[in-house]
């Protein structure tokens, strides 16, 4: 459809119109693993990657095809490619872009598994790997050796914002590429690309399914990209998308924008409060009081994200108050329209080590809330009665 239309329109019917075979409303599930492509010619064509089309699902499906259209229109990008999780997202763009002898540069923190992945993986096959702790800190150390920068915007779980300009204008001075992890904030809020981004990739598993119920990942990008991704990420690593997977996800999608405004809404609200008491580190976007806070109105819609993170001190008082939880299940992930609780420490980033964690500020006591679309007042009743609980 035409990318004029505003978010709300492309959320809906980008991606997908009536079906061609039978005039369905909704996109169909392809369940098959292979496509007849007529002659032998057409055959090796495909194969090749020199002409579009389905011949096998694990490189290219219909119902696939239009969760990548839908989310390439909503991040502004030439195109995208749909992977099992957002870690298979990560890896394929990783082992497709890199060689030996490269180095990758990275702001943290990062999700556990994405820092997981660049440096105890990476270092086997030869490619160097270095934390930069600011822009400035990039400045100096970008070398002709250095092909990606990768950070998430906020980050997770301490909700740091770096400015995407200067560093896509930094990596692109040093001749590298710009990788922006945008799960926490989705097109919806942030469009990295919009300010220099490269690739800009998702866990799908999160607010662009919504629902809990999905594993999924994807990258948006120039459509060079995306194709040499297609042909050798994603046919090598295999990391594909299942239809139905994709069918979930292009029916959360939908309704992404009206999710996340309840989002916001509530954990705004949320943090607010936690802030007014006195007692609590509080970490959101959406406060003055946060150090990223002029940068975030700059590069967020108006909206400050669905997650608050709070320090209680200890790991004691962050169990009492988890434990005390009703309507917060405690669980990994984040971005269902129910409520969700970790302790990042011990659960989706204990393989970093105390040290590492300490230096990111994921300390003993921190907790990350993921505030569903419940009403806020509900979840707030909840929080208080859990503090009281831990403070007792």
């Amino acid at each position: 459809m035409d990318n004029s239309a505003r978010f709300r329109t492309r959320a809906v019917h980008a991606g997908h119109g009536l079906d061609p075979a039978t005039g369905a409303h909704a996109m169909p599930i392809y369940a098959t693993s292979t496509f007849g492509y007529g002659d032998a010619a057409r055959g090796q064509r495909l194969f090749a990657g020199e002409e579009q089309g389905h011949f096998y699902s694990r490189l290219s499906n219909p119902t696939v095809r239009a969760f990548e259209e839908k989310l390439a229109s909503l991040e502004g990008t030439e195109d995208a490619l749909a992977f099992a999780s957002g870690m298979g997202a990560a890896s394929a763009i990783l082992l497709t872009l890199l060689r030996s002898g490269d180095e990758v540069a990275f702001l943290a923190p990062l999700y556990g598994g994405t820092e997981g992945l660049l440096q105890d993986m990476l270092p086997k096959f030869g490619i160097r790997v270095w934390e930069a702790k600011d822009p400035a800190d990039l400045r100096g150390r970008l070398t002709d050796r250095t092909r990606l920068v990768w950070l998430e915007t906020p980050s997770n779980p301490t909700l740091r914002l770096t400015d995407l300009r200067e560093v896509a204008d930094l990596a692109h001075g040093a001749g590298a590429r710009l990788v922006v992890d945008n799960t926490f904030s989705t097109p919806y809020l942030t469009r990295p690309a919009e300010f220099g981004a490269d690739l800009v990739m998702h866990s799908a598993t999160k607010y662009l399914g919504g629902h809990g119920d999905v594993i999924g990942g994807v990258v948006a990008g120039d459509a060079a990209t995306l194709l040499d991704l297609r042909l050798h990420g994603l046919r090598h690593v295999g990391a594909s998308l299942g239809p139905f997977e994709a069918y979930l996800l292009l029916r959360g999608m939908k309704t992404l924008p009206l999710r996340m405004e309840a989002h916001c809404a509530g954990a705004h609200l949320i943090a607010e409060r936690l802030a007014a008491r006195g007692d609590l580190k509080v970490y959101y976007p959406g406060l003055p009081e946060h150090p990223g806070h002029d940068l975030a109105r700059r590069q967020m819609s108006g909206r400050f994200g669905g997650i608050v993170s709070l320090d209680l001190g200890d790991f004691a008082a962050a169990q009492q108050f988890l434990d005390a939880l009703q309507l917060f299940t405690q669980a990994v992930s984040l971005g269902d329209v129910e409520s969700l609780s970790s302790h990042p420490a011990s659960t989706t980033h204990q393989l970093l080590g105390e040290e590492v964690l300490n230096a990111h500020g994921i300390v003993p006591g921190l907790v990350r809330l993921s505030v569903g679309i419940e009403d806020p007042e509900d979840l707030w009743a909840d929080i208080e009665q859990a503090l009281r609980q831990a403070r007792r």
